[in-house]
């Protein structure tokens, strides 16, 4: 005869682990450039970003695409390996003359 916990239990759907929600490199590259614009030091390493950087973006490999998506939009501007200079310009156009 089945005890009342076995009973309960058939009834019960198996509570499955959540999954983080994975983020697309060009959205873990947009919080990177968010982040970029309070950061005060005009040079960026890898250090940095594994310390001070958002929680998304503090994995290694994580970091290191993100900055190189950046740098290819002309964002960061690679100085030596893990280390990069914030190119700091305007976001609002400026009109030619």
């Amino acid at each position: 005869m089945p005890t009342i916990f076995d009973r309960l239990s058939r009834h019960r759907i198996a509570a499955q682990p959540e999954e983080k929600t994975k983020q697309h490199p060009q959205q873990q590259a947009e919080i990177l450039l968010h982040w970029l614009l309070g950061w005060p030091k005009s040079v960026l390493t890898l250090s940095d970003l594994r310390n001070f950087s958002p929680r998304a973006i503090r994995n290694k490999e994580t970091a290191i695409r993100s900055a190189q998506i950046l740098a290819a939009h002309g964002h960061l501007t690679p100085l030596a390996a893990h280390k990069w200079q914030i190119v700091r310009k305007p976001l609002i156009p400026t009109p030619s003359r």
